[in-house]
């Protein structure tokens, strides 16, 4: 006979051990609202995940990025921000960055570093140097002394090249042969005879040697000539030369003037000095740009949509730190092109065009030197993006490629931006599941990514923790711009937060529950005319949460009203337990009670569990059921194999049933069937049992108990009405206050046990175990008045049976 635990009488509980109430003992008496209360600013609750974000943020090194891990409602990014809003970085190297135009190569923009908040101001230089050049320019090539020293030259090339063709021309006359330019602009060599050119006939009547005379002269003349001509050319070209050397000059001084001031400016920024003097040398190359007449060409040089200058000399300013000494950047929806940014395109008269003026940051590029907080789930949805992202970390460059040809197999031309150097905390947020799936699949993930901060659901429940909580209720109120709330709605919204924790120890950190509750409460406040927000507005604010999530508890509670469902609440019977489930919902969880039923029948020790052979019990039910049929043999079964097997079923349930919360009261209609002893069924019991008896702690005790009351108050109530539940779950109960009230009436009882037969002595009326000794045979054995007694002694009498029969 197994050694029998000494069984306690359960004594129901009180209605202070079923709800804690907040009394706020370390608000000062004169703190009567949120209004005296300072917000709190840090992250409430989340030591363990503020030590590893301040650990991250003061490394430098690469591959200290975070991963925020948590549930989503905790406040993690609000949390976050509040934190980063104050943190104080170490040497923050913050940078304002700009594309400019690559004289050398215009399809490979280059980056200026700029100091911080100083990169509009370049641009804006730019601009007034552009604005000044567009006009000082073509008047410089616009005056008499630039017309005289053009004319001057001009006329000194007409002297030379008429000189040597009039001496060409004498000497021709002397041969009489004519020199003279035709209306195409040719020159033509004409035989005289005497004033006169000749004709035919006369050339025809020359004699023979005169006639060649004449040809050996032309050809002679003709050799000279072109000579000329290719000294005039030479002639052309160095005037050409020449009033090009003019012009630079010319445009050098004026480019020099307006190019000083801005030089020394920027004396102490090379790159930008010697960006300065390639613009400079590049205008001296392009002075047609400010000085052409033809229209078409300029509109083409100036296609700049809004700014009146040359597009080659504008300053794209991508990303301008202003007065932020930290940036911090929330990417809502990272996709490749918001984070990494994009070339834009444009058109001019139908050309589709592009240059570095059209690139456009992304969010990376605006957290360069800060930090950048993005959602993980959605970075790993966008296409590309995640290896983008990678790909930046590892190299820390920002590297503009286009994502068009990362992607497509066409040679399609576009730019390739200079990369800039790439200086960024990444906070990744997301839950514990997809940070599993990177560890596991991914091997740089733990490279680029090794500060783990983990997000606490709950905190310790305790005076000065309630204190805290209540600067942290502040804070929101604060942020929202809220009505306050007094002292009464602190309290009651902490002790919602301990009914959420599940916890009369704990509060909850799913700070968007509580910033909706506040939400919810200040309008109906509002809704009232209410100053500040009190309790009865907090309740009325829960109460209308539940009745819009109720629908289907409202639906399953009807089946009870009309009978559909068939429950008892008053009466005895053998072999019938009422049992407690959770029904929940993706907004809404509440308890129903479940007729648990057992029945017996001649067999070898067996029990059947229905739900299981008709693949409707989960795994975990099944191991409950085992786990009491091996404490029934280890009570029932020591000496001799139970000669019964059991038919164990949920009754009026048609979907699958899991988890080991209802195997005590398995056990309990187990012990009734086989003892014939009936089950009280204005009790209902929830919690699982190990194999010696031992009851352990379940889920959703709260939502149980209050189920199971609305069910009595549906079927008639009375006085001796209560459920029992494992004594490990009395530090989960935060009940309903019209329940509190009729625990403390007297007209509903808690029962808190530690071993199931307590439970049973409670629910069969009868004590379920003792033990006294059989002098004659010298064994221990069950007293007959008790309930193993009695179980025993039936199965002894079938045990005889069998033996008589065989």
């Amino acid at each position: 006979m197994p050694t029998v635990p000494t069984v306690v009488p359960a004594i129901p509980l009180t209605s202070q051990q079923i709800y804690r109430r907040s009394e706020l003992q370390q608000l000062s008496a004169e703190c009567h609202s949120t209004a005296q209360l300072t917000p709190l600013d840090d992250i409430v609750g989340q030591e363990r995940a503020q030590q590893a974000v301040e650990f991250a943020m003061g490394i430098k090194e690469k591959g200290y990025n975070i991963y925020a891990i948590g549930q989503n409602g905790l406040g993690k990014r609000t949390m976050m921000l509040r934190y980063l809003n104050r943190h104080d970085p170490i040497e923050p190297a913050l940078f304002d960055w700009c594309y400019v135009v690559n004289f050398d190569d215009t399809r490979s923009p280059k980056v200026l570093k700029l100091t911080a908040g100083t990169g509009l101001e370049f641009k804006k230089s730019i601009e007034k140097l552009m604005l000044k050049l567009v006009r000082a320019l073509p008047l410089a090539f616009d005056n008499e002394m630039y017309y005289a020293r053009a004319e001057k030259l001009k006329s000194q090339l007409t002297q030379k090249q008429e000189a040597v063709l009039t001496e060409l021309s004498e000497e021709a006359k002397q041969k009489n042969i004519s020199l003279s330019l035709t209306m195409q602009g040719d020159y033509q060599m004409i035989a005289l005879n005497g004033d006169e050119p000749h004709d035919e006939a006369t050339f025809s009547a020359l004699t023979e040697a005169e006639r060649n005379q004449f040809e050996s002269n032309i050809n002679g003349l003709e050799v000279k000539l072109r000579s000329i001509i290719r000294q005039n050319t030479e002639w052309e070209e160095e005037f050409s030369d020449t009033q090009q050397e003019h012009d630079e000059q010319v445009a050098k001084d004026v480019l020099v003037h307006f190019f000083k001031p801005l030089k020394d400016k920027y004396k102490h920024q090379p790159d930008v000095r010697a960006f300065l003097t390639g613009m400079q040398a590049d205008i001296l190359s392009n002075l047609d740009i400010f000085l052409e007449e033809s229209e078409e060409q300029l509109a083409l040089a100036y296609a700049s949509l809004e700014k009146k200058m040359p597009r080659r000399y504008q300053v794209n300013v991508l990303v301008s730190q202003g007065e932020q000494k930290y940036p911090i950047v929330v990417e809502e929806s990272p996709s490749y092109h918001s984070l990494f940014g994009y070339v834009e395109n444009a058109t001019f008269r139908g050309t589709v065009f592009t240059d570095f003026s059209l690139i456009r940051p992304g969010s990376l590029h605006k957290a360069n030197g800060g930090v950048l907080l993005m959602d993980a789930i959605k970075v790993l949805e966008r296409p590309y993006v995640w290896d983008g992202l990678k790909r930046a970390l590892r190299s820390r460059k920002l590297d503009l490629s286009s994502l068009e040809r990362e992607v497509s197999l066409s040679g399609t031309i576009s730019l390739a931006p200079e990369p800039i150097p790439l200086d960024v905390k990444i906070i990744l947020f997301g839950d514990h599941e997809t940070y599993q799936l990177l560890q596991h699949y991914d091997a740089d993930f733990i490279e680029l990514f090794r500060v783990t901060a983990d997000f606490e659901d709950v905190m310790d429940r305790s005076d000065a923790s309630e204190a805290h909580y209540a600067r942290f209720i502040s804070s929101i109120v604060h942020d929202n711009n809220m009505l306050h709330c007094d002292r009464s709605a602190i309290a009651r919204i902490i002790e919602y937060s301990s009914r959420e924790a599940q916890d009369q120890q704990k509060l909850s950190l799913h700070s968007a529950n509580i910033a909706n509750l506040l939400r919810e409460s200040n309008f109906c406040a509002k809704a009232v005319s209410s100053k500040r927000i009190e309790k009865q507005h907090v309740e009325q604010a829960l109460k209308n949460q539940q009745k819009r999530v109720s629908r289907l508890h409202d639906n399953i509670m009807e089946s009870f009203v009309n009978g559909t469902t068939l429950i008892n609440t008053h009466d005895k019977v053998v072999g019938q337990i009422n049992a407690l489930s959770v029904v929940s919902t993706s907004e809404h969880q509440f308890g129903l009670p479940n007729r648990i039923t057992a029945t017996t029948a001649y067999g070898k020790g067996e029990v059947l569990d229905i739900e299981h052979r008709v693949k409707l019990g989960g795994r975990i039910h099944s191991k409950g059921v085992l786990i009491l049929t091996a404490y029934l043999a280890s009570v029932l079964g020591k000496t001799a194999q139970i000669p019964l097997t059991t038919y164990l079923t949920f009754e009026q349930s048609y979907s699958g049933v899991d988890g080991d919360s209802a195997s005590m009261a398995e056990c309990c209609a187990i012990i009734s069937a086989i003892s014939e002893l009936p089950l009280r069924q204005d009790i209902a019991i929830t919690g699982s049992m190990n194999q010696f008896g031992e009851a352990q702690p379940i889920g959703g005790v709260n939502e149980k108990i209050e189920g199971f009351f609305d069910v009595c108050q549906i079927k008639g109530r009375t006085s001796s009405q209560g459920v029992i539940i494992p004594e490990s779950n009395i530090a989960n109960l935060m009940l309903r206050q019209d329940i509190v009230e009729a625990v403390e009436r007297g007209e509903f009882h808690i029962w808190a046990i530690n071993h199931v037969t307590q439970a049973m002595t409670l629910l069969l009326g009868k004590t379920a175990a003792t033990v006294q000794t059989n002098e004659s045979k010298h064994i221990d054995q069950y007293a007959p008045e008790c309930i193993f007694g009695i179980a025993q002694q039936k199965l002894n009498a079938l045990r005889a049976l069998s033996k008589t029969n065989s």
